[in-house]
């Protein structure tokens, strides 16, 4: 595979983008260089492919991704990976609020720290973040798993449905309707072979695993004080 270098600069959005499916469906990997933390690169990706963004990425970085390999050198903006069904993106340093937004499926797999509402109404997939979560993690978040190796701030898991959360370290509070559960045994191993597909296989982590009470799954006019709590 034969590697094609685009540059960013001032340039247009929406002319890159073009041309990295132009590229990209041609059969080229792609270096993507003068980055300036630009918004919106890499939107709507196809099936296949790689794409690395040689620097640092606003908002939105990977949305929609369909099946690409993308890889961010530095750190991400909000929004990254939002609504994306398939591939992997791997931000070397920090990474947003919004995180993985409604995605439907893929991994994003973040080496920093990630922002507040990782995975906010997630519906699939996986996001594997080696640092600590921001506040409201899994927020609302219907399928899939985050999964942290750090800490996690406030509010963690709040209004959870049917997503899980696993921290591997403190959290600083659950959010409204959400609880933590020991995960069984087959669980874990599902968790601990995708870490080691990722380099990260350690044995013996502490796992706390959130998930949610389902309270607020089915509303009573009666409780109303529960809704009001969110």
């Amino acid at each position: 595979m034969s590697e094609k270098v685009i540059q960013v600069g001032h340039r247009d959005i929406r002319i890159i983008n073009q041309e990295f499916l132009e590229a990209l469906e041609a059969g080229h990997s792609v270096v993507v260089t003068d980055t300036l933390s630009r918004h919106n690169l890499g939107v709507g990706l196809p099936r296949s492919g790689k794409i690395h963004f040689d620097g640092s990425v606003g908002y939105y970085c990977g949305g929609l991704n369909t099946g690409t390999d993308v890889r961010v050198e530095n750190n991400a903006g909000w929004g990254t990976g939002e609504a994306m069904s398939g591939g992997i993106i791997t931000v070397n340093g920090y990474s947003g609020m919004s995180t993985g937004a409604a995605m439907l499926g893929g991994l994003i797999h973040v080496k920093g720290d990630c922002g507040p509402r990782c995975g906010v109404a997630m519906k699939a997939g996986d996001i594997v973040v080696e640092g600590n979560l921001g506040y409201q993690a899994g927020f609302m978040a219907h399928r899939g798993r985050i999964i942290a190796l750090g800490s996690a701030g406030p509010s963690c898991g709040d209004a959870l449905w049917e997503a899980e959360v696993w921290v591997a370290g403190d959290i600083e509070s659950l959010g409204v309707d959400a609880k933590i559960v020991e995960p069984e045994a087959e669980e874990v191993e599902g968790v601990d072979a995708l870490l080691k597909q990722l380099g990260l296989e350690e044995r013996f982590r502490d796992w706390r695993k959130i998930v949610s009470e389902q309270k607020l799954w089915y509303f009573e006019s009666r409780d109303a004080n529960s809704w009001l709590m969110i």
